[in-house]
């Protein structure tokens, strides 16, 4: 039923009842509020009362409305920001990994390196002992650098495994902390080849 419709049923519900008011013989009882303004009807009265009524209504629902997409625009930003918030977590979750991945390749070719300069040292030893008596003075010279290399790298791999770890975790450039290992290699490759070399003295 539309409003117009609910109007003119509410005008003649109104009109019987003051008409049955008069035929018991009771003067029509006129509610202070619908007294007639200047130039208006009874009926128009309560139109303009409805139509306020109907309008308090609809900012109502209106209000109830704003209010709830207030609350639905507030959930989905509470629902992005656990988004994002998630997101960030588990990008700061991969970065560790792949830290924690990289220091145990550093790690396992630091120990690599300690255990070549060690085996290294100790086959070179082990030759000199056997080559002793036939050994020069400049080939025992070279042997001893190359001991000295060899032994270098095995400081420098022991010493580095216990730091190179903490610093990729907490943060330091895979590159600085993989340094020492760079180091060790060189180490390595100048030791053996002085050893290989003082073999032809």
């Amino acid at each position: 039923m539309n409003l117009g419709g609910f109007i003119k049923a509410f005008d003649t519900v109104m009109a019987l009842w003051d008409v049955g008011k008069r035929v018991k013989g009771g003067p029509a009882a006129v509610d202070p509020g619908l007294v007639q303004a200047p130039g208006g009807t009874l009926g128009g009265q309560i139109e303009a009362r409805l139509t306020n009524v109907v309008m308090a209504a609809l900012k109502e629902a209106f209000d109830r409305d704003h209010a709830r997409l207030e609350l639905e625009r507030a959930q989905m930003e509470e629902q992005r920001r656990r988004a994002d918030e998630a997101k960030r977590q588990a990008e700061e979750a991969m970065r560790l990994e792949l830290r924690r991945q990289a220091a145990d390749r550093e790690l396992a070719r630091l120990r690599v390196l300690s255990a070549t300069a060690l085996v290294g040292w100790i086959a070179s030893v082990s030759v000199f002992v056997a080559r002793m008596s036939s050994a020069t003075l400049p080939g025992k010279l070279v042997m001893a650098g190359g001991w000295l290399c060899l032994l270098a790298t095995l400081a420098v791999a022991l010493s580095a495994q216990g730091k190179v770890g903490d610093d990729i975790v907490k943060g330091q450039d895979v590159a600085a902390a993989a340094r020492p290992g760079s180091i060790a290699v060189w180490l390595l490759t100048l030791g053996l080849a002085l050893a290989a070399v003082s073999l032809m003295f």
